[in-house]
Formats: C-alpha cells, structure tokens, sequence
C-alpha cells in the first residue's frame, strides 16, 4: 500500500477530506491537506489537525512509514482544487487554473467556476465559457475573497 492510500484512508476514516498531500523530494516531509466534509458546514481547525496528526503518526508507526516531520493543515483560503468533486463543490466562486498544455496559446486562466460535466471542468472568463479535460489540468486554485 503506498503512503497516499495509507493517508487517505486514515483521513477519510476519521470524517475529513483529504485535499492534497506534499512529499519532499526524499519523503522526508509529509505535508497533508485536510478539510471538514461539506456536510459539516464549518472549516478546519487546530483540534482537527492535532487530531489528524496523532492518527497519522501511531499509523506510520504501525506500517513502519520512515519521515522526519509531518505537517497537517487546512487549505487555506486559495484552497488547491484536486479532484472533480471540488469543481462542482466550489462552481459560482473565483478560480485559476493552469493546464498542461497550452490552450489556444495560453496555460493560465482566471474565472469564475461553472461546475464540471462529463469529465470536463467549465470556467467563465472575460473571453467567455472556457471547458478543460480534468486531466489537463496541472494546477487550480480558488481565488480568495477578503
């Protein structure tokens, strides 16, 4: 079992989404995003995170996982968008994305999400309805409001 799926069962075991998990180059820092199921209605905060911690460190105890340091967090407020769920979750609010491949000679696109279909992801932009393949996707993120 890799430590991806180590982690995201434990998470996901304990009621928690898991957005997205970091590995330095020798996976000597594990980096792990979490956040409340929308069911919940609130964000996630340091009880939630110690709690996760503790978890994550008796089960890499048990499956002999080696790492210097493991960081639990919330995805803040510019919450990376991994997963087509999160597209359809978060449709209506302000993004960027930024494909793999150029499209129409541009990789970096700003908009406001209009939910994901048929495994592609909707985005209006000035320019209009703009639709990416959800593995085309490099990176996206939500544009924080304040």
């Amino acid at each position: 079992m890799s430590i991806e799926s180590i982690i995201e069962e434990t998470v996901t075991g304990m009621g928690y989404e898991l957005v997205s998990i970091e590995l330095s180059p020798r996976g000597r820092l594990l980096r792990v995003f979490i956040d409340c199921l929308p069911e919940a209605d609130r964000p996630v905060n340091v009880e939630d995170c110690s709690m996760v911690s503790n978890q994550l460190t008796r089960v890499f105890a048990v499956e002999n996982i080696d790492y210097d340091r493991l960081e639990i967090s919330s995805p803040g407020l510019d919450r990376p968008l991994t997963r087509p769920e999160h597209f359809a979750r978060f449709a209506g609010q302000e993004a960027q994305i930024r494909v793999r491949v150029p499209v129409g000679g541009q990789r970096n696109f700003a908009g406001v999400l209009a939910g994901v279909a048929d495994g592609k992801v909707s985005l209006q932009t000035a320019a209009g309805v703009r639709e990416f393949e959800f593995d085309q996707i490099d990176k996206a993120r939500l544009v924080p409001k304040f």
